[in-house]
């Protein structure tokens, strides 16, 4: 009997770090691939991939590393990913399924159909909900995805063979797959995701640049530690996410500068009533929420 063929014959990840690294070791602990081609720019981070079987080689050159790859993974820093999709456009095989891991959909959206002239049918973009606060391949492990959202954005020009191989990738790493338009992402995102990310930096920020910031720290309890631990995560991560996300995040920087001069005000006044009714919604949305 014939050996079954895996889901992707060869796949290549561009940026083989958290993400990219534990799809990696997601599809290969689900017999889902063949060979793993990773690329990047850190070498040492490359082979520090191969040494831990996340990828089988790895090329620092994308073009080189794309050849003959059945589906490729860009997994590179928003800000990196317009030079990622122009080096790597010539040199893509014709049925080839493109895909990437962006936080903010319609800046990547935008740089395929820049570079390619208009959106190729082989393009589906794509956002795992899925990570920590740790970067780099070793930090990537097989289960991330387990129980996670990833969303998917396909658009009116993408293939639906193409959008089936990946949606099949994704599930096959135990994540639960949906679909959303580009814009609807990038709000829902810039809500639950980038907002979140700068109020931790900004508060971390503020206390760090305090008179007495090391009684403050020494002091801070459970709490802090739970809101500001994603203040650890890449900085420059996220700076290509507010930059590419821009629109969408004013909003919501804008909603909140509202509720939060609201609530000082509130204090400043003596308003104890608004001070708990702002409380108090807030907890009976957070305890309906389904998020633990």
């Amino acid at each position: 009997m014939a050996a079954t063929q895996p889901l992707i014959r060869r796949l290549c990840i561009i940026g083989v770090g958290l993400i990219g690294g534990s799809l990696a070791r997601a599809l290969r602990e689900a017999s889902a691939v063949g060979e793993v081609v990773g690329a990047g720019r850190g070498e040492d981070n490359l082979r520090a991939a191969v040494r831990l079987g996340v990828v089988d080689r790895y090329d620092t050159d994308v073009s080189r590393a794309v050849a003959d790859a059945d589906v490729v993974v860009v997994a590179a820093p928003l800000g990196a990913i317009s030079s990622v999709l122009r080096a790597i456009a010539p040199h893509l095989a014709p049925d080839c399924v493109l895909t990437d891991v962006g936080s903010a959909k319609g800046s990547v959206v935008a740089d395929v159909e820049r570079i390619y002239g208009a959106i190729p049918p082989h393009f589906v973009p794509g956002h795992p909900i899925a990570g920590t606060e740790k970067s780099g391949v070793e930090a990537s492990f097989a289960t991330l995805f387990q129980r996670r959202r990833v969303i998917l954005t396909p658009l009116a020009e993408t293939a639906v063979t193409a959008y089936r191989l990946i949606r099949r990738m994704w599930e096959l790493t135990g994540a639960e797959v949906v679909d959303m338009g580009v814009r609807h992402h990038d709000a829902v995102l810039a809500a639950t995701s980038h907002l979140p990310h700068v109020l931790a930096y900004t508060l971390v920020d503020t206390l760090a640049r305090l008179d007495d910031r090391a009684e403050v720290f020494r002091y801070a309890a459970g709490g802090f530690r739970d809101f500001t631990r994603i203040a650890s995560s890449d900085p420059q991560m996220w700076h290509d996410i507010c930059v590419a996300n821009r629109e969408q995040l004013l909003e919501m920087l804008t909603l909140f500068s509202a509720d939060l001069a609201q609530l000082t005000e509130a204090i400043r006044s003596d308003d104890r009533a608004a001070i708990l009714a702002a409380f108090q919604r807030a907890k009976r949305a957070r305890d309906n929420l389904y998020l633990d």
